[in-house]
């Protein structure tokens, strides 16, 4: 597992306080919101983990840009994302 999605991951549970989840509980291309498979999470957990996402990355999401969502359909789309805007400022 990449090193960086690894820390998604962990920021994932910290910061919405999955306790009873562990990173290999998470699947990379699960959905992360909606009902059925994935984390199911709802908007607010949207709203912290982008927060937490701006905090320890250092990457600013625009909740008014329509591609937001795509972003945040699974781990694997996120660290994609955070990778891109990484490699954006160098």
């Amino acid at each position: 597992m990449k090193d960086l999605e690894l820390q998604l991951k962990q920021l994932i549970i910290d910061t919405l306080n999955l306790e009873d989840l562990t990173t290999d509980d998470i699947e990379s291309a699960e959905p992360l919101f909606g009902d059925g498979d994935g984390l199911n999470l709802d908007s607010i957990d949207a709203l912290e983990l982008g927060l937490a996402i701006k905090k320890q990355f250092n990457v600013l999401i625009n909740g008014d840009d329509p591609s937001v969502r795509e972003h945040f359909t699974s781990v694997d789309t996120l660290t994609r994302f955070i990778e891109s805007q990484q490699t954006a400022e160098v």
